[in-house]
């Protein structure tokens, strides 16, 4: 097993599973040191080349809460860089492009930009007292992490446009209605779902796991005629791999494959 800790954020690898905890009581507020630390976590990741699955969650009774509020002054001062306020647009982002399966494991409360870090995860599974919501309008502000363009993405902007104009949280059964989490644990059982999930992934062929989302990531952004293009020549590069050929000869002998993830 692999490990790495942090002062706010720690992961470890599994198996073809990384599990990354955000770990900042009380309730995992996004500051600098977490937006660094996960960072720092996802370069690691990236250079792993074992892993095939990212699972992110909280430590305690929040995934996260949102914006560290005592930092938000500094985004307001005269002079504050460009940089600063992209930051959240950054972290959210280093999420979203990881070439692995990533798998938010919401625990609690996601707001803000917990909210927008499990938007950017492929999928979400949500505890069953669960909520989440994007409550910037509150404090005079809109989501600056991504909130504005994911969210209407994943469920279309009516729903996405009502949840951002009143800034009210939902629990995670209207959540699932609407698209915006998979699925529904028990409480406190997200992450072993998400876990129990991970585990039928990373037994699939790493190789083609990363095709098939670069072939849904970029090919959603494009037309169809566009999208389709991207589809075949993934599926090109898929027949190529060793995975695919090991696949083909394990269902025609009628046995488990043995992916190398090539």
């Amino acid at each position: 097993m692999v490990t790495s800790n942090r002062e706010c954020v720690n992961w470890a690898n599994e198996d073809g599973t990384a599990t990354i905890t955000i770990n900042n009581p009380p309730v995992n507020a996004l500051g600098k040191t977490v937006r660094d630390d996960l960072a720092g976590c996802l370069e690691e990741i990236r250079a792993e080349g074992s892993i095939r699955v990212v699972i992110i969650t909280g430590a305690g009774k929040a995934f996260m809460a949102g914006a560290d509020i005592k930092e938000l002054p500094l985004f307001r001062m005269p002079g504050a860089s460009e940089e600063l306020r992209k930051a959240p647009h950054e972290m959210v982002g280093a999420v979203e492009t990881m070439p692995q399966v990533t798998i938010a494991a919401v625990n609690g409360l996601a707001l803000g930009g917990g909210c927008e870090l499990a938007l950017a995860c492929d999928i979400r599974v949500a505890s069953e007292d669960a909520q989440l919501g994007l409550p910037e309008i509150k404090l005079g502000l809109l989501p600056g992490g991504g909130g504005t363009q994911r969210l209407p993405r994943l469920v279309g902007k009516p729903i996405a446009k009502e949840l951002m104009f009143t800034g009210d949280p939902i629990g995670a059964q209207e959540a699932l209605r609407i698209g915006l989490v998979n699925r529904v644990a028990p409480v406190g059982q997200a992450l072993s779902v998400a876990q129990e999930m991970a585990r039928k992934i990373a037994g699939k062929s790493g190789a083609v796991l990363r095709l098939i989302k670069e072939a849904v990531d970029s090919g959603s952004e494009m037309s169809l005629e566009e999208g389709l293009a991207v589809e075949a020549s993934a599926f090109g590069r898929a027949l190529e791999t060793d995975d695919c050929a090991e696949g083909i000869d394990a269902f025609l002998n009628k046995r488990h494959p043995e992916f190398k993830h090539r």
